[in-house]
């Protein structure tokens, strides 16, 4: 099997499945417990807290809160930042957010609050002039992406987080989800309050991720219960998910495969729009991560393409994974107002540690010849 779809979820790393082991197994003890044999589990937790709180680049491991992965922190973010402003009702985010923070900005729209949708253009690039405009004392929280999961197009998150400090009183939240583990993060020097991430993004297992929340700022409770977590998410503390985000935190920390994997993307990219008439890459060839690669085949159908693939075992994406079932034009590429014969013939390749040569060269053999034939049909 070739796996070309890291964006939407990494295999777990051996170290990091050599580290949660214990916590399945022997030391199985509540971390909230006096006795003793807690104490193992109690120094899992914060040796993780530590190891993501310099992945992130955090003044203190207070700022580290452990939570089920990015969809809980990004809802967290917005719901717990209008919890604590109840006077505001303006939110400002972009059209190309992931649906954790798209799909919650719907719901408040529907319910009466302004949403401001910052556009993006052809290339998926934010102009930060639109949200200067865009501010005023109404203003709750900004939440902005710093790499967005279709295109793997970034954004200024640090210099968007001073506009928003120098112009409102706003929380700014970014989804750093997709970015973690690709590129440099150091929240220390910037203005941004609160940062999710999400574990199996980065070779932790499903189920654990992690919302940081800058020293200075009050962010309503998540849950009610227990003293947990500082007593801002109640509940037992899953140690053996923890101890895995940790190992993953420690071990992705070390950016150096990522000029590796840059290399393989851009061979995999330039061989595909060379020797596939119409063919197109979607976002900015620059700014983006050195991993992804979004590539629309005009007037072909993006599941077809996916589905041949799979059938030489080649794992790729349509677009966002959370998208995969709905059939229609990613709204990313609507937003970027990438033609609708281009925008259903969309494949995102998204590579990770663990990719080969071989493996690009395999699919440079063969998407020629799907491409080809799918043509040949649909004609």
């Amino acid at each position: 099997m070739i796996y070309f779809d890291n964006n939407a979820t990494t295999q777990i790393a051996p170290e990091v499945f050599e580290a949660m082991k214990p916590f399945l197994t022997e030391f199985y003890g509540n971390p909230s417990s006096a006795y003793s044999f807690s104490k193992h589990t109690k120094q899992a937790i914060e040796s993780s807290r530590e190891n993501v709180a310099k992945l992130l680049g955090a003044n203190s491991t207070s700022e580290i809160v452990f939570t089920s992965g990015g969809t809980e922190s990004d809802n967290w973010a917005i719901f717990g930042s209008l919890e604590e402003n109840r006077d505001k009702t303006h939110v400002i985010t972009t059209r190309v957010e992931h649906e954790a923070v798209r799909k919650v900005c719907e719901k408040l729209e529907a319910n009466g609050f302004q949403i401001t949708w910052l556009d993006v253009d052809e290339n998926g690039l934010l102009n930060l002039d639109d949200l200067r405009n865009a501010l005023d004392e109404n203003v709750a929280i900004v939440s902005i992406m710093l790499a967005n999961n279709e295109t793997g197009v970034l954004f200024p998150v640090k210099e968007a987080a001073e506009i928003v400090k120098e112009h409102s009183n706003a929380m700014f939240h970014v989804d750093g989800v997709n970015a973690v583990g690709k590129i440099p993060v150091d929240l220390r020097n910037t203005e941004i309050d609160l940062f999710s991430i999400s574990g199996h993004k980065f070779h932790a297992p499903k189920g654990i991720g992690a919302l940081y929340v800058r020293e200075s700022v009050r962010l309503a409770s998540n849950s009610i219960g227990g003293g947990q977590e500082q007593g801002r998410r109640a509940g037992t503390e899953a140690i053996h998910q923890i101890a895995g985000l940790g190992e993953a935190a420690k071990l992705t920390k070390n950016l150096h495969p990522m000029a590796e994997i840059r290399r393989l993307r851009d061979k995999l990219e330039n061989e595909i729009l060379q020797k596939i008439p119409n063919s197109r890459r979607n976002g900015d060839k620059e700014i983006r991560l050195p991993n992804t690669s979004n590539i629309s085949f005009e007037n072909l159908n993006g599941e077809a393409i996916l589905a041949k693939l799979n059938d030489l075992d080649v794992c790729v994406s349509t677009g966002s994974a959370c998208n995969e079932e709905t059939h229609t034009a990613s709204p990313v590429l609507k937003a970027m107002e990438i033609p609708y014969s281009q925008a259903m013939g969309s494949i995102r390749f998204s590579l990770g540690r663990y990719n080969k040569e071989e493996e690009v060269n395999f699919v440079l053999k063969h998407m020629p010849k799907i491409i080809e034939d799918l043509r040949g049909i649909s004609e």
